[in-house]
């Protein structure tokens, strides 16, 4: 066979499997459109606290497995959490800001392993919060995770204590 030939089906291999993965994230994103957008921040937040590191993924918080591509929260990237008395604020390169009220906050711990990622062990700080009817999953490798571990563990008491 020809050279060139073989070179044509191969080209025309990955053309197929880049189409079709864009063709599954596109199913994916018409299958999650029931998921209301988030909140809008506040202009001012009281008592900030910042963590730079990544935005690794949000993931249905019952179905690890179950990336959530839209509403902003489908695509990693370098950011810095924002922890106030508000809730939490998630600036994703290119995306809306997310914003999650503390009312909405379920819990935080630690977690080893999200939909593409490993780590250390508890090398990623984990967030449960609902939007909507949703329960959520937002995982984060930041540089501090015992201080966002902290911070917005005080945040879910505080959040509790006016209950």
């Amino acid at each position: 066979m020809d050279r060139y030939f073989l070179l044509g089906i191969v080209l025309a291999f990955l053309a197929l499997m880049l189409a079709l993965a864009a063709f599954g994230w596109y199913l994916r994103a018409r299958r999650q459109r029931s998921i209301p957008s988030t909140v809008e921040a506040p202009t001012e937040l009281t008592g900030s606290r910042e963590f730079a590191g990544f935005y690794v993924s949000t993931t249905s918080a019952t179905d690890p497995l179950d990336r959530i591509a839209v509403r902003g929260l489908g695509f990693r990237s370098r950011t810095t959490v924002i922890v106030a008395a508000e809730g939490i604020l998630i600036p994703i390169k290119g995306q809306a800001d997310v914003f999650v009220p503390a009312a909405d906050l379920r819990k935080v711990g630690r977690a080893t392993w999200t939909i593409d990622r490993g780590v250390e062990p508890d090398g990623l700080v984990v967030v449960d919060w609902t939007l909507g009817e949703r329960e959520l999953a937002s995982y984060f490798r930041v540089d501090e995770p015992a201080g966002l571990l902290d911070a917005v563990t005080e945040l879910l008491k505080t959040g509790s204590d006016a209950k």
